[in-house]
C-alpha cells in the first residue's frame, strides 16, 4: 500500500462526473487533508447508471467515467499528491434490466446451459424444465409489443437474443423457441437469484473458482499496476460464502490492501473476527455515534406520541417477525420455493409444512444471516425457539437442519435469511416507526432510540482492540436521511413535549391523511426545512419524492407494486399544503428555535466520527451543512466550487472537518492505533460530556443534549484533563489540568485538544 488509510472521501461518480472531474479536485481533497479518495464502483454499469451498481461488465473499467486511461490519470495525480484510491466493487449481482449491454448475460439467454456464462449466474434452471424464466412483463398483453429486430427480439427497450436456427415465424413463436420465457412480473417467479427483489439485479456464483477469476481479472490489474490501495465490499452475505469469497480475494490483492465489507451488523453482533478484512464500511459506528446525542429523557413522551398515532411499540419485535413472514412468502416467493425445492432434493423427502417452517425459521434469525463462524450456535438456538412456539413444525424443520449440512441449501438459507431482514426492517418498518426517525438508518437496531454513554465508549474500546482500520461513517449512498438531517431530527428527543404541541397544532390547519403517516413524515419535513423558510420549488419537489417513496415501502396504505392512486394523490396534497401557508410558518419558527442545537448535535457527530478509533469516510458534501434524504436524493451533484470557498473562508463544519482530518495527518499513531480511554467529567452536568484520549497526544470532548444546557449552563462541571497543556483546534486557545466545561465550550460546542508540550 502506497500510503497508510488515515481518512477517506466519498465520491460518487456517474457520468459527467468521471475521473478527470475527480482529478480536477485532488487539491481541494489535499487541503482538507484526505488520506484516501473512495470511489463508487467504476466497471462497465448499465447505460446512464447514476450509481454503478447494476455492472454489465465486470472486466472493463467504464468508459462513461473516463475507462481505464482516465483511472490511470487519477490514480497517478492523486498519488503526486499523497492521496490513495479505494474502490467500490460489487461481487454479488450483475445488471440485466437490458440484456443487449451484458455480454455475459446475453451470451446465457442465447444458448442456455450450454453457453460458456451460464455456471456464472445463480440459475435456476429446474424452474422451467431449462429455461430461465424472465418476470419482465406488466402483462401477457405486453407481448403484443415484441417484434423481431435482425437476430433479436426487442420488447420495448430490451433486446433478447434469437438462439442461432430458431427464427422464422411472428414473434411470439420465436420466443416460445428460445432459453428463456418471459412471465408477468406479479406472479412472483424468477429464474435466477436476485439482489434482494431487484429483478434488474442478477445473482453472481462467485464460490465457482472460474467465475472469481474472470470476473475479478480486472480487480487484480488495478492491484498488480499499484493503481488502487484498497476496496469496499458490497453486500458480501448475498453470496453463498461470503468468508471463503474474503479468503480468495484477500489473495488476490495482496496482505496489505485495504478491505472493509458492507456488513450490516446487529447492535448485539460483533464482526466475524476470522474475515480477511480490515473491517465493516461503518454501520455499527453510525449506530453508536448518533444514539449517543439522543436524550433518553425524551423516550416515553415520543413513544406516547407514536402510540396516539397509531404505532404500538410494545409490538416492534412481533412486527418484525410478521414482516420478515411477508416478506418471504409475498416478495420473495421464488428464493423460498427454490429453497424448499433445494432442502427436498438435499434429504430425499418433503412435508406439507415445509415452506412454513422455512419461513417461521428466517422470521426469527436476528441477523443477516448465522453461518459465520462466531455465530454456529445460533442457527440451533432459534430452531429450538420455533419448536418451542411451534411444535407442529418440528418435523419439517428436521428436514431443515439435515438438509443445511450440506452447502447448497445451508447457503440458500442464508441468503434468503439476508434478503428477508433487509426487506422487512430496512425497506418497510424504518419507513413505518415514526417514534424518532433519526434512528431509523441502515444498522440500527429496530424500537431502538438512544445509546447510553456506557455503551457508546465500550464499543469504542472494542472497536480499537479488535478492527482499529474499521470505517467509521454518519452518511453513505444508502443512509434513509443525511447526517445533519439525522441530528435535527435527534434534537426533538430534547424537547418531546414541544414537538407533540407543534404537531398537534399543525394538523388542525393541515390534517396529514393518516397520523402514522403524517407523524413520520413531519419529522422528515423539520429535518430538511430551510433555515430561512424559503421552500422553493426544488425543495418541494424532493419532499414529494421523499413521500412517495416513503409511503409505498411503509407498505400501510400504498405500495410499488399496488399503488392506491387515491392516498398518494392525498399525501402530495397535504405536503403542498405544509409547504404553503400558516404550518409553513410554524414549521420556520421551530426550526429557528432550535437549529442552534441541531448544528451543536452535528458538530459533535461530526468530531466524534473523525475522531472515535477507525478510518473515517466523509460522504461528498457533507463537510459543509447538508439536508440530503433518501436515494437518489443523497447522490445530488455537489457544489466544490462553494467548498472551495469555504475553505478558504471558514464555515463552523468544515473548520472540524479539516481540523481533525489534518490532525489525523500528524497524529497518525494515535489516532489509528493509540489506547481510547474515555473521560468522564465531574459536576450535575457530567452526562451532558462525552469525551475521551487517544494515545498520549489527542483529546476529544463534545457536549449534548444542549437544549437544557441553554438554560442552565454548566454549573460548575468540569473535566480532568491528562497532564500537560493541550491547544483546542476549533475553538481556540490553550487549557491544561481541571478545566471548568463552560470554559473548555466557550467558543463551540466541541473541543480537539493537541498535545502543545512536545
Amino acid at each position: 500500500m502506497a500510503f497508510p488509510v488515515l481518512s477517506t472521501y466519498r465520491l460518487q461518480l456517474r457520468p459527467g462526473f468521471g475521473f478527470d472531474e475527480a482529478t480536477d479536485l485532488l487539491d481541494y481533497f489535499a487541503d482538507l487533508g484526505i488520506s484516501h479518495l473512495y470511489l463508487s464502483p467504476i466497471l462497465t454499469a448499465a447505460p446512464g447508471s447514476e450509481h454503478g451498481y447494476d455492472v454489465t461488465d465486470p472486466t472493463s473499467v467504464s468508459s462513461a467515467l473516463g475507462g481505464p486511461e482516465g483511472l490511470a490519470r487519477l490514480s497517478s495525480a492523486a498519488r503526486d499528491r499523497g492521496i490513495g484510491l479505494i474502490v467500490d466493487i460489487v461481487p454479488n449481482h450483475l445488471g440485466v434490466a437490458l440484456p443487449q449491454y451484458n455480454p455475459w448475460w446475453s451470451d446465457v439467454l442465447a444458448h442456455g446451459r450450454s453457453s460458456r456464462f451460464a455456471r456464472f449466474f445463480d440459475i435456476d434452471w429446474a424452474l422451467d424444465e431449462g429455461r430461465i424464466v424472465l418476470p419482465v412483463l406488466g402483462s401477457e398483453d405486453d407481448l403484443a409489443g415484441l417484434r423481431i429486430d435482425g437476430d433479436r427480439l426487442r420488447l420495448w427497450d430490451k433486446a433478447f437474443p434469437i438462439a442461432a436456427g430458431t427464427g422464422g415465424g411472428d414473434p411470439v413463436e420465436v420466443l416460445a423457441r428460445q432459453h428463456y420465457r418471459l412471465v408477468d412480473w406479479r406472479t412472483g417467479a424468477c429464474g435466477y437469484r436476485r439482489f434482494f427483489s431487484i429483478t434488474d439485479l442478477a445473482g453472481l456464483r462467485q464460490e465457482d473458482p472460474e467465475v472469481f477469476e474472470t470476473s475479478h481479472a480486472e480487480v487484480r490489474r488495478w492491484f498488480d499496476e499499484g493503481l488502487v490501495d484498497g476496496l469496499r465490499i458490497d453486500h458480501p452475505d448475498g453470496l453463498a460464502d461470503p468468508a471463503g469469497y474474503l479468503h480468495r480475494l484477500r489473495g488476490l490483492v495482496g496482505p496489505d490492501a485495504y478491505l472493509v465489507v458492507e456488513k450490516i451488523l446487529a447492535a448485539d453482533e460483533a464482526l466475524e473476527p476470522t474475515l480477511a478484512v480490515q473491517g465493516s464500511t461503518g454501520y455499527d459506528a453510525l449506530r453508536e455515534i448518533g444514539g449517543v446525542l439522543v436524550d433518553p429523557a425524551g423516550e416515553p413522551a415520543l413513544t406516547a406520541l407514536a402510540g396516539a398515532a397509531g404505532f404500538d411499540r410494545t409490538r416492534v419485535a412481533a412486527t418484525v417477525t410478521e414482516l420478515k413472514c411477508s416478506a418471504a412468502t409475498e416478495t420473495l416467493p421464488a428464493e423460498l420455493s427454490r429453497l424448499r425445492r433445494c432442502v427436498i432434493a438435499a434429504v430425499g423427502h418433503d412435508h406439507e409444512l415445509l415452506a412454513e417452517a422455512i419461513v417461521a425459521l428466517v422470521s426469527r434469525i436476528p441477523v443477516y444471516r448465522c453461518d459465520y463462524h462466531g455465530l454456529s450456535a445460533m442457527l440451533g438456538r432459534v430452531i429450538a425457539e420455533v419448536v418451542l412456539a411451534r411444535p407442529e413444525l418440528a418435523d419439517p424443520l428436521l428436514l431443515v437442519s439435515a438438509a443445511v449440512q450440506q452447502p447448497e441449501p445451508a447457503a440458500r438459507l442464508q441468503q434468503l435469511c439476508g434478503a428477508v431482514t433487509a426487506k422487512a426492517v430496512e425497506d418497510c418498518l424504518f419507513y413505518r416507526d415514526p417514534v424518532l426517525v433519526s434512528g431509523n438508518e441502515v444498522g440500527c437496531s429496530p424500537g431502538g432510540f438512544a445509546v447510553s454513554a456506557a455503551e457508546f465508549h465500550r464499543a469504542a474500546a472494542q472497536r480499537s482492540r479488535y478492527w482499529p482500520s474499521s470505517m467509521t461513517t454518519l452518511t453513505t449512498h444508502d443512509t434513509k436521511r443525511g447526517e445533519d438531517v439525522r441530528a435535527r431530527i435527534s434534537v426533538l428527543s430534547q424537547v418531546p413535549d414541544v414537538w407533540a404541541d407543534q404537531v398537534a397544532a399543525w394538523e388542525e390547519v393541515a390534517s396529514s391523511p393518516d397520523p402514522m403517516t403524517g407523524l413520520f413524515l413531519w419529522q422528515n419535513i423539520f429535518g430538511v426545512w430551510p433555515e430561512d423558510g424559503n421552500v422553493d420549488d426544488e425543495l418541494r419537489s424532493r419532499l414529494h419524492a421523499y413521500a412517495e417513496k416513503a409511503i409505498r415501502e411503509s407498505g400501510l396504505h400504498t405500495s410499488w407494486t399496488d399503488p392506491d392512486t387515491e392516498f398518494e394523490a392525498a399525501v402530495h396534497a397535504w405536503i403542498d399544503a405544509v409547504c404553503a401557508g400558516p404550518v409553513a410558518d410554524g414549521l420556520s419558527m421551530l426550526v429557528a428555535q432550535l437549529s442552534p442545537h441541531a448544528r451543536d448535535n452535528a458538530l459533535a457527530q461530526e468530531l466524534l466520527a473523525l475522531t472515535v478509533p477507525g478510518v473515517p469516510d466523509v460522504y461528498q458534501g457533507t463537510e459543509l451543512w447538508e439536508d440530503s434524504l433518501v436515494d437518489p436524493d443523497n447522490r445530488r451533484p455537489v457544489d466544490f466550487a462553494a467548498r472551495r470557498a469555504a475553505l478558504a473562508d471558514g464555515h463552523p463544519k468544515l473548520d472540524v472537518v479539516t481540523a481533525a482530518l489534518r490532525l489525523r495527518c500528524r497524529r497518525p499513531a494515535s489516532l489509528l492505533s493509540g489506547e481510547y480511554r474515555p473521560l468522564i467529567a465531574d459536576g450535575p452536568r457530567a452526562a451532558h460530556l462525552v469525551s475521551f484520549a487517544r494515545g498520549d497526544d489527542v483529546v476529544v470532548a463534545v457536549s449534548r443534549w444542549t437544549v437544557a444546557l441553554a438554560q442552565t449552563g454548566w454549573e460548575n462541571t468540569t473535566l480532568e484533563l491528562p497532564p500537560g497543556r493541550w491547544a483546542d483546534l476549533v475553538g481556540g486557545g490553550a487549557v491544561s489540568g481541571r478545566v471548568p466545561l463552560a470554559v473548555l465550550f466557550d467558543a463551540a460546542a466541541v473541543a480537539l485538544l493537541e498535545r502543545a508540550d512536545g
